[in-house]
């Protein structure tokens, strides 16, 4: 079913020029767009592609000379991005099933939902569990006893909540993700060569123990995860071990995060795939983690900081900070670490240069 240029562009936000009264069917790529696609365009750099392109319309950036390239109507949008978020969610027609409970799911005593929910096939809801009005809970999804959901939910397949976890309205968890699971955290009947380290920075010697046996630390405390909350395809998030591990509302998680026990997570933070996140860690507001990035145990990193890519932050991180590498450091440091390391071989050609020129003029005398 297709959509008229003005019913886009509401959903925009935006002004469209041309025939609004066109209809589209989807949206492509200028160079491989159809005459009943509309095409996305929303740099320069997709201009030459247009001029070519079989769409009668497109979604352009500001200043764009549509007529000029052949277009019959146009979307105009100021920032790219945005524009993609409302135009692809506008777009996104998949069913996650409607209401009802299908025959092959568990459902335990006592389950509390609200109106509208819908189970999927072979998906298994514990005693007690509360599901809130209007969620979705995929095929072969495992809730256990006493968990609860919050309201326009969608748990889908194969996601997995354990024990004490309370997720807020609107969440969306990914396909296999773990919620719950116990933290990794064990201690040796008397002190380990791990603490012996940490405590001497490496100055003491490592020696055999004489028991090795790791004495499991259990996790009591659960998860309570916020409203709006989007955790990707097979992450996990352990539970705590007294208190709970917490995100926060807005918070959006990438496939193949680790959140260790005990983190605490702020409001509206962003973290990107392979990151990892070690147990009691502390993450304020609006943090952004870059892709295989990493944060220690036990620090806490402040409001509005920003890890690039694979930086490891060891230690405590200031507010409003962008960190860069391995140990992180203020990305500005880090540039010229990374300039200096560029020298190094050339200086070191100079040295060794320097180096035979001084022994030569030393035998000549």
């Amino acid at each position: 079913m297709g959509h008229t240029i003005a019913e886009i562009a509401k959903a925009l936000g935006a002004e469209a020029f041309g025939d609004t009264s066109l209809v589209v069917d989807g949206a492509a790529e200028p160079s491989s767009a159809k005459p009943g696609d509309l095409a996305l365009a929303m740099s320069p750099a997709y201009g030459e592609a247009l001029t070519t392109s079989a769409a009668r319309a497109a979604v352009v950036w500001p200043g764009a000379d549509w007529q000029g390239m052949g277009l019959e109507a146009a979307i105009v949008v100021p920032r790219a991005r945005l524009a993609m978020a409302r135009l692809t969610r506008y777009l996104d027609d998949r069913k996650f099933g409607g209401g009802g409970i299908h025959p092959s799911a568990v459902v335990g005593p006592d389950v509390e939902m609200g109106e509208d929910v819908g189970i999927g096939p072979f998906a298994v809801i514990g005693v007690g569990a509360k599901i809130g009005a209007g969620c979705r809970i995929g095929a072969h999804v495992s809730i256990a006893p006493g968990v609860e959901i919050g309201a326009g939910s969608l748990i889908l397949d194969g996601v997995r909540l354990r024990r004490k976890v309370c997720i807020g309205a609107r969440a969306i968890l990914h396909p296999n993700a773990v919620i719950g699971a116990d933290g990794f955290s064990f201690v040796t009947e008397t002190e380990s060569n791990v603490e012996r380290v940490r405590r001497d920075l490496g100055e003491a010697d490592v020696v055999a123990p004489q028991d090795a046996t790791w004495h499991r630390i259990h996790s009591l405390g659960g998860v309570e995860i916020g409203d709006d909350v989007e955790i990707g395809a097979n992450s996990t998030v352990d539970a705590g071990t007294i208190r709970p591990t917490r995100i926060g509302s807005g918070t959006k998680i990438d496939n193949l995060v680790q959140v260790g026990h005990n983190v605490v997570i702020g409001h509206d933070c962003l973290i990107s795939a392979h990151s990892a996140i070690a147990g009691s860690a502390v993450l304020g507001d609006r943090v952004v983690l870059g892709g295989k990035s990493g944060v220690a145990d036990n620090i806490t990193v402040g409001d509005d900081v920003v890890l690039t890519g694979a930086t490891i932050a060891l230690s405590n991180v200031p507010a409003r900070r962008i960190m860069m590498g391995y140990p992180a450091v203020p990305i500005a440091t880090h540039i010229e670490i990374y300039k200096a390391m560029r020298r190094l071989p050339r200086l070191l050609k100079a040295a060794a240069a320097g180096t035979k020129l001084f022994q030569k003029t030393d035998k000549s005398d």
